[in-house]
């Protein structure tokens, strides 16, 4: 049996940054919501602009909860949401 040296672990890097649910600039139709969702749901954009529609037909869900994201979520690229920004205007005012 040999005794060999053993080679040193690499040195963990910095941790991963989380995924953050943004709203997405490429593939929007409307606001970027729906590609968004896919992005960080790792889904097809079609499957989610589906079950917005089907949750708009079925229990009329669809566009309360689009407009509540396309409010509430942030632009990829961006740190703030319309509603931080609407927040901050009052705040001023």
């Amino acid at each position: 049996m040999t005794n060999a040296a053993a080679s040193p672990a690499p040195e963990p890097g910095p941790p991963p940054s989380p995924r953050r649910l943004r709203r997405c600039p490429h593939h929007r139709m409307v606001a970027g919501v729906a590609a968004g969702v896919a992005d960080y749901l790792d889904l097809d954009v079609s499957a989610v602009r589906l079950a917005f529609v089907v949750l708009t037909l079925v229990a009329g869900l669809g566009v309360p909860a689009y407009l509540a994201a396309w409010v509430l979520l942030p632009e990829e690229g961006r740190d703030d949401s319309l509603a931080d920004d609407l927040a901050a205007r009052w705040s001023r005012a």
